[in-house]
């Protein structure tokens, strides 16, 4: 196969493309019926995964003796701690959601984000948080290519600087990115919660303008706030929706997705 400099989103032409995010914490929660899901979402739409894998880190950390240090929610990455981080989201995690999906007769693909160029990164602040970047540039060839062929990638939060430095990246942050590069339709960040929810209903719809208000009236707190702050930075004109999903039951029901979806606008005649 003759790699391309850069295949354009048209050639998905036959499905739309969505980006889900499990996060870390979410893994060892998700129902079977999360994953049976899948089948049904595959039929109208092409897969990305994106994975966190924090609390399996922190796992093997602990197991290790080596001392986890965060700031402001990010895990400071030493030499020392990157092999583990390596280690447990390209692997042990990555093998996880692969065989849940191989399991339902699916086509997954395990692939790390600092392979074939696919995430560029450069370094936050190497003093303070080590070994942590932020993506600069994602190069979606490999994952233009693994679509045409009817895989679905799952792809761990890991990058390269230019100087060929592997760095952990925010899952959150990964996802988003991806989604926007590659022009995905949706963004579906997974979470233990149905959604957004305002003294414990559901909101169904919602703009970044009304975000703002809730987190500022504290409706949205606590590790809510960076996942609808990277779910409203990677809205655009292609990218017209994110929704927050829960991880505990399948992902559409009765032919729609479920959860909290976020738009730029609301649609006509929605409250």
């Amino acid at each position: 196969m003759t790699m391309s400099k850069s295949m354009p989103v048209t050639e998905h032409k036959d499905k739309p493309v969505v980006v889900i995010k499990l996060g870390g914490s979410m893994l060892d929660q998700l129902t079977g019926d999360f994953y049976d899901s899948f089948k049904e979402l595959i039929d109208h739409y092409h897969c990305i995964i994106v994975h966190g894998g924090g609390p399996a880190i922190s796992r093997l950390l602990d197991r290790l003796r080596i001392e986890g240090v965060f700031y402001d929610g990010l895990r400071k990455t030493t030499a020392e701690t990157l092999e583990v981080v390596e280690m447990t989201l390209g692997g042990t995690v990555n093998g996880h959601i692969t065989s849940k999906l191989s399991e339902r007769g699916l086509l997954p693909l395990g692939i790390k984000g600092s392979d074939a160029g696919l995430l560029k990164a450069t370094i936050i602040d190497q003093e303070r948080l080590g070994y942590v970047g932020e993506v600069s540039h994602v190069q979606p060839d490999v994952i233009h290519h693994c679509l045409q062929a009817g895989y679905t990638p799952v792809i761990a939060p890991l990058g390269k600087t230019e100087s060929g430095q592997t760095v952990n990246i925010n899952a959150d942050v990964s996802a988003a990115a991806i989604a926007k590069a590659i022009g995905a339709e949706k963004l579906l960040f997974v979470t233990d919660v149905p959604g957004i929810l305002r003294q414990g209903e559901l909101i169904e719809e919602t703009t970044p303008e009304e975000i703002a208000s809730l987190i500022e009236r504290g409706w949205i707190y606590g590790g809510m706030i960076p996942k609808v702050q990277s779910a409203t930075q990677a809205l655009s004109e292609r990218l017209e929706e994110v929704m927050i999903v829960s991880g505990d039951r399948p992902l559409i029901k009765d032919q729609q997705m479920v959860g909290t979806t976020i738009r730029m606008k609301r649609k006509e005649g929605v409250e």
